[in-house]
């Protein structure tokens, strides 16, 4: 029903996040653009199929009435990967699917690019963030095919939680991805290995 999408690194601010992001990957970000719906803004790096996106509050945007997506208004500290996102067909048929929680459709434009996505009423997805967030394009366009091939690839989605049995069990049913794998730990956090050209970098 799922098929992983992209990964979100949050940032306090988007310069300094794209700059680390660049910098632990040695690789350059292409230009995103504004989420002018959540005030929100990103810059993008091609993963073959998937993408990455570095994403922060836009200063000059207008937050949302209700918190914003990848519970961006609550994040602090240095830029991390918080988030992993996947697309499916039917997003009411996938929220029936998903635990109580992983969001209400929002629809969504940016350019030429239309989509709807599930944000939770309160920013944050089931299972302390760890849940992925759902988003359904809409029409043909979609951001991957549009970013330039620099040699990146997601190796691999590390989740630890303190719930791993549950979250397994939530996700079994959604998704098949050798990349994704559940650890249990004492506090959840989320680890992304991308295969670059200098070999493979931990998010």
């Amino acid at each position: 029903m799922l098929t992983l999408d992209h990964i979100a690194v949050a940032a306090e601010d988007l310069e300094t996040g794209a700059a680390a992001v660049e910098a632990a990957l040695g690789l350059p970000l292409q230009g995103g653009g504004q989420h002018a719906a959540m005030g929100t803004h990103n810059r993008l790096m091609g993963l073959g199929a998937d993408y990455l996106e570095v994403i922060a509050i836009d200063p000059e945007g207008q937050a949302p009435a209700q918190p914003r997506w990848f519970d961006l208004d609550r994040f602090t500290g240095k830029t991390r990967a918080t988030t992993w996102i996947c697309r499916c067909d039917d997003l009411e048929a996938a929220l029936a699917a998903c635990p109580p929680g992983a969001g209400v459709p929002w629809s969504l434009a940016r350019g030429d690019l239309r989509w709807r996505m599930a944000v939770p009423v309160d920013g944050i997805l089931p299972f302390d963030g760890l849940f992925p967030a759902l988003i359904q394009w809409e029409g043909v366009a979609h951001p991957a095919p549009r970013l330039t091939d620099v040699g990146a690839r997601l190796a691999g989605l590390r989740l630890f939680s303190p719930q791993a049995e549950g979250l397994r069990a939530a996700l079994a049913p959604l998704i098949t991805d050798a990349r994704v794998t559940v650890t249990q730990a004492d506090a959840p956090r989320m680890e992304v290995v991308i295969a670059t050209p200098k070999g493979e970098v931990l998010l």
